[in-house]
């Protein structure tokens, strides 16, 4: 079991539910301070998006932020830098897209993001069955692969998803880029068919915008992932001061 999967394991069995904020990297030149800000306000663990200018899993707030850090010239390296400095005690993850790893070459990539203390990754558009390469390089470097099961996957793929998950499981709770929402979606059915797979925590992500949405979802999975609404935050120019009470009242919600 990597270390990743033993941190999160063990935030379960004390029964407390996971909260995962997503932040673009380089969307401001003090992004680390708002990672921090989070964690000082009850983060379990953090999401930290490498922007990419082709993002398909990502709605209009998470493009706009990609777009926005990328002509700030933020690139892996850059980030790695920022995140080699930065002062949290709870896991840290990546989320990008596997054309910046194949580009910049997957030893290599792996190397640097765990060198940075990233402990796991989140590559939507890499599938299970093209993912041993990466897969191999990561074991060698104790990276987490963690795998999204979507509402339209059968109950069969979602448990082989499951299974070759590391760390956590995501829980996509709707067939939606990232955004808004106003529904909780099909977060139980997609939570059902992990569990019929693996008992590895299951995060619920995709929509999750207000704390008695994340209140809800977290009845459901094991934890539950804030991404666009914290963005939109960002991008409309909020300081770690208000990202610390944003997500303090996700973190008073689902306790």
């Amino acid at each position: 079991m990597k270390p990743l999967e033993t941190k999160l394991r063990a935030v379960r069995d004390s029964g407390r539910k996971a909260l995962v904020p997503y932040f673009m990297a380089g969307l401001t030149p003090d992004w680390t301070q708002h990672v921090e800000a989070a964690v000082h306000a009850g983060a379990d663990a953090v999401e930290i998006g490498i922007p990419f200018s082709d993002p398909m899993m990502d709605g209009v707030v998470i493009q706009e932020a990609a777009l926005t850090s990328l002509a700030r010239g933020t690139n892996l390296d850059s980030i790695c830098a920022d995140l080699a400095k930065i002062s949290v005690d709870v896991p840290l993850i990546t989320m990008t897209y596997f054309n910046i790893f194949h580009h910049y070459g997957l030893e290599r990539s792996i190397g640097k993001l765990t060198e940075s203390g990233i402990e796991g990754a989140i590559v939507p558009d890499l599938s299970l069955e093209e993912s041993g390469p990466w897969h191999e390089i990561s074991n060698s470097y104790d990276l987490a692969n963690i795998f999204l099961v979507a509402p339209s996957t059968n109950t069969e793929r979602a448990k082989l998803l499951a299974q070759a998950s590391e760390g956590f499981c995501y829980a996509s709770a709707r067939m939606a880029v990232t955004g808004k929402s106003s529904d909780e979606g099909d977060a139980a059915q997609v939570v059902a068919g992990i569990r019929a797979g693996s008992d590895i925590p299951t995060y619920v992500g995709i929509g999750i915008t207000t704390p008695k949405q994340a209140k809800d979802a977290s009845k459901i999975g094991d934890g539950v992932i804030v991404g666009s609404a914290l963005v939109q935050l960002l991008i409309d120019g909020a300081g770690p001061g208000k990202i610390e009470e944003f997500i303090t009242s996700f973190r008073l919600a689902i306790d």
